[in-house]
């Protein structure tokens, strides 16, 4: 994936094949950071959206794993969609990235694997102070 976002990626999910199907293992060096929280979304409408804000510190990995949806994101200066439809490939976002999901497919489930558990002092959600935080 060639982004204008500097530090997002696409993280390729290692899979095991045999005739009963796949299986995708994350582990270890999979991705670059210890999983401290790990929460899921389902039974999103599809015209509904989620995130709308940054993290300061946290670092995320969001994987499609059933159906497909879009992660627009935004670091004060460049734009970019990322479309997330294959349970083996997710996306990984750093500090310092506005992101919004939508147009969730029906029975679409999006899973989330972050670097530390919930804390509201790490969000920013107001565009205009995310901006300031980039600028700072």
């Amino acid at each position: 994936m060639n982004s204008t976002i500097k530090d997002i990626q696409i993280i390729e999910i290692p899979r095991v094949h045999d005739e009963r199907g796949l299986l995708a293992v994350i582990e270890g060096a999979t991705i670059p950071f210890d999983i401290k929280r790990v929460y899921y979304l389902y039974d999103v409408p599809s015209d509904a959206f989620r995130g709308g804000h940054a993290h300061k510190e946290l670092n995320q990995l969001i994987i499609p794993l059933s159906g497909s949806f879009d992660v627009h994101l935004k670091d004060g200066r460049d734009t970019e969609i990322v479309n997330l439809n294959k349970p083996h490939k997710g996306l990984l976002i750093v500090p310092g990235i506005w992101r919004e999901i939508d147009n969730f497919s029906s029975g679409c489930v999006c899973l989330v694997l972050a670097s530390a558990k919930y804390n509201e002092d790490d969000y920013i959600r107001d565009f205009n102070e995310f901006l300031a935080f980039k600028k700072a």
